[in-house]
This record gives structure tokens, C-alpha cells and sequence, in this order.
């Protein structure tokens, strides 16, 4: 009898137990609510750290006339009319700006003058020797997506950023955003901005404008020729970060 009293002594009941899980419930949650948003801000913080590396690349390529950019239609023109067109119709997603790193070759180049895709390095190849992190932006049209894109994205480092772009222009003294889609000048002789159609009525020499990145949630072939870039392109929310650059004749 006694034995069998001190066997049910060293048990848990089954309040005790219940009580005991309801405690570590409320710490979980309490973890949850405290470290969740400070978990998400780090993300947004690397995130942003990388695609910041990424903001030189997008002045360079915007005014970088490559051989086939666009079926040539740029090959005859300076830089300075390719970044017009792409800062002013980057609101479309027929026409939409991305920016990326993706592992490029030291040795080979494709006839656009970047380097190929390194996608699944061998033991052979190192890092620096063989191959770097490249930076680029490009236009894609995710209806008729180029090859060279679908290649890169077999050698990624990292997110593809979608960039927004809007043309800053002074009104007032000050300087505000634009509308997208358009890009606006001070002609001589007037008193309000009008509408320039293209570089050629453009009288200004430098387009300030606002760059808005967002961090993509795809990175694969799927999500770019599938319907989840233009959901992503369509709701994109807030941005993860933005910046105020130019370009320049």
C-alpha cells in the first residue's frame, strides 16, 4: 500500500500537466511577438544592404548601350536616350527594370558583352579566378523573356530586385516626383513643364529621378514566364528601400 501511494506521489496530474503547457504557450508567443518583427527587420536589413551594392549598377546600365538591346534600336543613339526610355516606361511591366548579381565568367561573354553564366560551378573553378559576382539591370518583358535573362537566373547570388523609376522634377522650388510614365522639361520661353516625347525635345541636360527597389519573392524561370512576377509587379507595396540618382548626358 505504501508502495503504491509513493508510485502516485511522483507522477504529474493531469491540471498540473495542462497548466504547465499553457505556460510554455504563452512564452512562445511572447518570444514570437517580441523576435518576429526583429527576425524580419534583419532580413530587410541584409536585403537592403545587398541591393544597395546594386544602385551603381543601375546608373551604369541605364546609359550603357549593349549590341542588343532592344533590336538596335539604341545602337545609333547615345546612352543617355536608352536610360530616357527605360526610366520613363518602367512603370509598365511589359517594360520593367530588374537588377541582380549572378556568377559570371572571367574567361567567356555572350554577344551582348557579358560575361556567361557560371550555373553550377565545377571543383575545378574558384571563385575570383574563374568566375565573379557580376552586377546587372536589365529590361525584361516577361511575355517574351531574352535567353540571356532565363541563363542568368541558373546563377544567381541572391535576390532579383524590381526597380520603379519616376523622373524628379522641380516644381515650386522644390523637388518632387513626377508622374510615372512621363518625362517632363522646362522649355525656353515657358512657364510650366511640358511633356518631352524624347531625348530629342528633352532640353535639359540630366534626368533626376527616384528608384524604388522591391525585393522579388521568385527567382526561377517559373515565376518569371508564369502570373507571379505581375502579381508581384502589380502589388508590389512598399519598397524595400529607395534612392535619388540621375543620369547624364
Amino acid at each position: 500500500m505504501k508502495s503504491s501511494l509513493l508510485l502516485r506521489s511522483k507522477g504529474f496530474t493531469l491540471m498540473e500537466t495542462v497548466i504547465a503547457v499553457g505556460v510554455v504557450a504563452v512564452l512562445l508567443t511572447g518570444f514570437i511577438v517580441v523576435f518576429g518583427p526583429a527576425a524580419q527587420s534583419i532580413k530587410r536589413s541584409i536585403n537592403a544592404q545587398m541591393a544597395d551594392n546594386l544602385v551603381g549598377a543601375l546608373e551604369r546600365d541605364l546609359v550603357t548601350v549593349r549590341p542588343d538591346d532592344d533590336d538596335d534600336y539604341f545602337k545609333d543613339k547615345p546612352g543617355f536616350s536608352k536610360g530616357f526610355d527605360y526610366i520613363k516606361e518602367s512603370d509598365k511591366e511589359a517594360t520593367a527594370l530588374v537588377v541582380y548579381q549572378y556568377r559570371g565568367s572571367t574567361s567567356d561573354t555572350r554577344g551582348d558583352g557579358t560575361p556567361d553564366p557560371v550555373e553550377k560551378p565545377t571543383d575545378d573553378e574558384a571563385p575570383g579566378k574563374d568566375y565573379v559576382v557580376t552586377t546587372i539591370m536589365r529590361r525584361i518583358d516577361p511575355n517574351n523573356l531574352e535567353d540571356v535573362f532565363i541563363k542568368d537566373l541558373g546563377a544567381l547570388e541572391g535576390p532579383v530586385f524590381l526597380v520603379k523609376t519616376t523622373q524628379l522634377v522641380f516644381d515650386g522650388g522644390e523637388l518632387k516626383l513626377g508622374e510615372p510614365g512621363k518625362i517632363k522639361h522646362l522649355p525656353d520661353g515657358s512657364t510650366s513643364l511640358q511633356v518631352a516625347s524624347d531625348t530629342d525635345a528633352y532640353s535639359e541636360a540630366v534626368i533626376a529621378f527616384s528608384a524604388d527597389f522591391y525585393d522579388l519573392p521568385g527567382r526561377n524561370e517559373a515565376f518569371f514566364t508564369g502570373d507571379g512576377f505581375g502579381k508581384a509587379f502589380n502589388k508590389a507595396g512598399k519598397p524595400l528601400f529607395s534612392r535619388n540618382l540621375a543620369i547624364r548626358r
